[in-house]
């Protein structure tokens, strides 16, 4: 579906957004960040999408954080890539709350916006995470505090 695409990449960049201005869900969710051209062009089912992504990982950024953190393999969240960190933000809200998106799917949109957006090493550092996180989420441990 190329609108959730769309919509992923919108809420990534929302988050990257969010990550440095801490605007309120609002403005984010409003895409008031977006260029006027693309804002345009925004389908409703798409920015709905994009929409429901931003606002539940901003709601539940502790545990999201917190769960990103136990996942990571020497590593501190501090020294995280912020592309790579929107993406993993995005991503594990949906792991998390989105049981109707299987994780598959999930973890592959992801890979692809890393690839897209990040290093050339952030689809492989993504993907680790990702997995690892898919993996306690479905073995039905409870990766939030």
């Amino acid at each position: 579906m190329a609108s959730r695409r769309k919509g992923r990449i919108l809420a990534f960049q929302a988050l990257y957004f969010w990550d440095s201005s801490r605007a309120p869900v609002e403005e984010l969710a409003g895409f008031a960040w977006l260029e006027e051209k693309k804002l345009a062009s925004l389908d409703e089912a798409t920015a709905a999408f994009s929409r429901a992504l931003i606002a539940g990982a901003v709601e539940n950024i502790d545990n999201i954080d917190k769960v990103i953190a136990d996942h990571l393999k020497n590593w501190d969240m501090t020294r995280l890539n912020r592309v790579d960190l929107a993406i993993l933000r995005m991503s594990v809200y949906t792991l998390m709350f989105q049981s109707d998106i299987h994780p598959s799917v999930v973890i592959e949109e992801a890979i692809g916006i890393g690839r897209e957006f990040g290093t050339d090493e952030s689809f492989k550092f993504i993907n680790g995470v990702l997995d690892s996180i898919r993996k306690t989420v479905q073995s039905g441990e409870k990766p939030c505090v």
